[in-house]
């Protein structure tokens, strides 16, 4: 794995991130609050699992109580089973206001026997359209798996089970803005979007399915607080172990890895549509 050293461009932000601190792991009763759904959410095991329904009347999501300036975060979701058509489960970091930050996982659910969709996003500024989306290659229903981001100064990694599927790289130096600057809160949300979400909205939420359920456990978060008394995520701590996520980037097998992920699985990328883009790509597509 490469690092790059805390020098020139990058020194205002490693002395900005010399102020943060680290947070590993915790419980969901300890790290999390449900913010909506009227007890469709619930904490249980002691705080180790936390579950999100969905029914006719509303579905449910939850937050964060800090936020995050830069980070490795780490979830275990199974996601609803059998006929999840319309149903959306969102997993994602974002600030908020016009001018929001914002980087996305979105689990499109699908009728039986068909493929969820994992849609990625990322918006800086309050701009996003830089979708991406993914088949995966197991049933993400039948048992828990692993959805990494990590994001630090260079770039975005959006991981599954440790497999990079895609990689956004800071494209500053061409004009292109970047999520720096905005401490992100991590949500999640299961809701109903037949309007769009299967098939571009051609096929609707079975009601008699409801209600629908997703599944969370083993999150982990090794990342900056703003304002933390901590001061271990700092400068000079960026090459430990513990805080490698800041310089991280993909090593040779990691590279190999993405391209064989986007090239079996990718089933749409924002670089690639001619028709959305007559004109032209986004100038971030070179990178």
């Amino acid at each position: 794995m490469a690092y790059f050293s805390c020098t020139k461009l990058l020194f205002v932000i490693c002395v900005m991130v010399s102020a943060f601190g680290v947070a590993i792991g915790g419980k969901f009763n300890e790290e999390f609050e449900i913010t909506w759904g009227d007890g469709r959410a619930k904490i249980l095991n002691n705080g180790d699992l936390l579950t999100l329904s969905l029914d006719r009347i509303s579905g449910s999501g939850f937050q964060s109580k800090n936020e995050y300036l830069f980070g490795k975060i780490d979830m275990q979701l199974k996601l609803v089973p059998n006929n999840s058509a319309g149903t959306v489960t969102a997993y994602y970091l974002s600030s908020q206001g016009p001018t929001h930050d914002e980087i996305d996982f979105e689990f499109l659910g699908n009728l039986s026997g068909d493929p969820y969709t994992l849609h990625t996003n990322v918006f800086s500024q309050g701009k996003g359209d830089r979708e991406q989306q993914f088949h995966l290659w197991f049933d993400p229903t039948a048992d828990f798996h692993t959805y990494s981001i990590t994001w630090n100064p260079q770039r975005i990694i959006f991981c599954v089970d440790g497999t990079p599927i895609r990689e956004y790289k800071n494209a500053e130096p061409i004009g292109v803005s970047y999520p720096k600057n905005q401490p992100m809160r991590i949500y999640s949300s299961l809701w109903d979007a037949d309007d769009w979400a299967t098939r571009g909205g051609l096929v609707k939420t079975d009601w008699s399915q409801a209600p629908f359920s997703a599944s969370y456990r083993n999150f982990n978060a090794n990342a900056c607080i703003p304002n933390s008394p901590s001061s271990s995520c700092n400068s000079n701590s960026a090459t430990s172990t513990s805080n490698s996520w800041l310089n991280e980037e993909l090593d040779n097998t990691s590279q190999e890895r993405l391209k064989w992920v986007q090239k079996n699985y990718m089933v749409y990328n924002y670089c690639t549509d001619t028709k959305r883009f007559p004109q032209g790509f986004p100038a971030d597509c070179s990178k």
